[in-house]
Formats: C-alpha cells, sequence, structure tokens
C-alpha cells in the first residue's frame, strides 16, 4: 500500500503543478465517466445534491467515489462526478481558507446543480493533500465534466475579488462559457 500511495504522489507530483495564485492543468485524458454512487453529506449533515446549496465536506472515501478513485485509475484522471465540481483543499487553522469559506458558501447556492462544491480538510485527509501535492492552502482544483482539471492556489486581495475571480474560473473552466 505504501507503494501504491508513493507512486500515486510521485505521478501527482509530475503532472500537477501547483504555483501561488496561478492556474495549472493536470495532464490526462480528456475524457468524464457516469456518475457514480449517492451524494456525500457534508459536517452539518446537509447534502448539495438534496438541494441545500451548501459545500460538501469529503473524506478519502467520499472522493473515490465521487471524484476521482486514483487507487484504482493511477495513471489517467478519470472524473467520477455527475456535473462539473469545485474542489477546496483548505485547514482550519488557515486564514485565507477562513477567507474563502463565506464565497464557497455563497458560490455553492448560486450555482446549485450546476457545479458541485467540496471541501477537504487538508488535516484530516493528508493523503488526499500529497496526492494533489498540495504544499500551500487555500488550493483549489476545478474539475471540468470532460477532461482536464485545473488548480489555483491563494485568494485575491478582497472578497468581491476573489468571488470574481471563482466566478470567471467556474464559467470558463467548469461551465465552458466565454467571457
Amino acid at each position: 500500500m505504501r507503494k501504491i500511495v508513493l507512486s500515486i504522489v510521485a505521478v501527482a507530483l509530475l503532472t500537477l503543478s501547483c504555483t501561488n495564485g496561478s492556474a495549472s492543468s493536470l495532464e490526462g485524458p480528456d475524457q468524464g465517466s457516469p456518475a457514480v454512487a449517492t451524494a456525500v453529506a457534508d459536517k452539518r449533515g446537509d447534502d448539495q445534491s438534496k438541494g441545500s446549496g451548501k459545500p460538501v465536506y469529503l473524506t478519502k472515501q467520499d472522493f473515490l467515489i465521487k471524484v476521482m478513485n486514483y487507487e484504482k485509475n493511477q495513471t489517467e484522471w478519470v472524473y467520477e462526478g455527475d456535473i462539473p465540481a469545485l474542489i477546496d483543499f483548505y485547514a482550519d487553522w488557515c486564514g485565507p481558507c477562513r477567507q474563502a469559506a463565506p464565497i464557497l458558501e455563497e458560490l455553492a447556492k448560486e450555482y446549485e446543480g450546476k457545479i458541485h462544491i467540496y471541501k477537504v480538510d487538508t488535516q484530516k485527509e493528508q493523503e488526499l493533500a500529497a496526492v494533489f501535492g498540495i504544499q500551500s492552502i487555500p488550493a483549489f482544483l476545478f474539475v471540468p465534466q470532460s477532461g482536464k482539471p485545473t488548480m489555483n492556489n491563494g485568494i485575491a486581495q478582497t472578497p468581491e475579488e476573489t468571488k470574481a475571480m471563482f466566478k470567471q474560473m467556474i464559467d470558463e473552466i467548469l461551465l465552458g462559457k466565454d467571457s
């Protein structure tokens, strides 16, 4: 198991470049897969897919089912979701993560039914953070229905700029809209 995890980390580090304040594409084939299983409840017991319009907190097991089973697909990206997703890699102690949280709550309501907004606590889910080469937080993985995901680190100077940045990336990367 340790060899598999180390192999996954090595592949992730080679294919994913995380630089502060910039976006990068995760290498892999332009393909998606059908929806899998049922929705994941967040810490408050709410469920985004049932219309709560709130981010959903993922564990490793949830991630393997809802986003990508990197244990099964070690060399290619295969998205398991039914609609595009924005994944927030965060920690409770992180100031910028706390600043991004209410913005993500607003966006979850605004884009309800169009995208999933997931949250991964990097302190509790250290393997997920390692697999994606998360070296600084907050880090955001934009996962289109098909194609390559894009990683973006950091937030803008103001909440308004941060929300505008998220909306632009959601519209362009996840929903395929032109600006």
